[in-house]
């Protein structure tokens, strides 16, 4: 289990953009963070991942408190982070993006090759250019490096923040289809979405936050008439996909 308890968060001392967000993730279900534009979703995940040090609460994986970890000790403990805007590695072949994504098991080779045939095996786009800079990749395949690099590392919890981000729509849904698999799988994943509709439609419970508090949660049927669900909240209709 991952929980948020009562966080708190901001980027500068003194001004939380998060204020006393709590939130359960389960292992092998998808939890959606929903919310307008500027309510604290991306840095919930940031303060989750050791960005960002929490002012006050505390983030427990499976019971473990790792307030204060920073982001490269989070892959030890079993999280993987796929970030808002793509951070592939331009110059460098796709197959090397994705294999330096097993470098907690760097002294066992074989065992990294392993891992990179199982997870390559879920991207048939990537499979036929490995050699190729990813520099040259489209969106949809630079964001299918992505995911494929944080897998590797064999992640119990994953953060996704806006996997559909700037995607067209096949290319989205292709990457939601992996996200159910991993699910499928046992992976806990926490996502956060401005696209509504499709994360209900992959979602096992979500939260709404507004203003850096918790506003509503449920189960996603809960949420099916988004325009009464959502009216109200923050003056915005979020009926729209964005």
């Amino acid at each position: 289990m991952l929980e948020i308890v009562d966080l708190y968060a901001g980027y500068y001392r003194g001004l939380d953009v998060l204020r006393g967000v709590s939130l359960r993730a389960p292992a092998g279900k998808i939890t959606a963070v929903l919310g307008a534009n500027g309510v604290g979703k991306s840095t919930l995940l940031k303060a989750v991942f050791g960005f960002i040090r929490p002012s006050k609460g505390h983030v427990l994986v499976d019971g473990r408190n790792i307030n204060g970890v920073p982001p490269h000790r989070m892959a030890a403990l079993g999280i993987g982070y796929i970030p808002q805007q793509p951070g592939v590695f331009a110059d460098m072949s796709v197959q090397e993006n994705v294999t330096i994504g097993g470098w907690l098991y760097r002294s066992d080779k074989s065992r990294v090759m392993k891992r990179f045939e199982d997870n390559i095996d879920r991207f048939p786009a990537l499979r036929t250019r490995l050699a190729e800079n990813a520099g040259n990749l489209s969106g949809g395949q630079r964001r299918m490096v992505e995911l494929a690099r944080a897998l590797m590392s064999n992640p119990q919890y994953l953060l996704v923040d806006e996997p559909s981000a700037g995607l067209a729509p096949i290319v989205a849904a292709d990457m939601y289809r992996i996200l159910v698999d991993l699910k499928a799988e046992g992976l806990g994943i926490l996502l956060v979405e401005q696209e509504i509709r499709r994360a209900l439609e992959v979602a096992d419970y979500v939260y709404v936050i507004d203003l850096g508090k918790n506003r509503l949660e449920g189960p996603p049927t809960q949420f099916g008439d988004l325009k009464a669900a959502f009216w109200g909240w923050s003056g915005t209709d979020l009926s729209g996909s964005t």
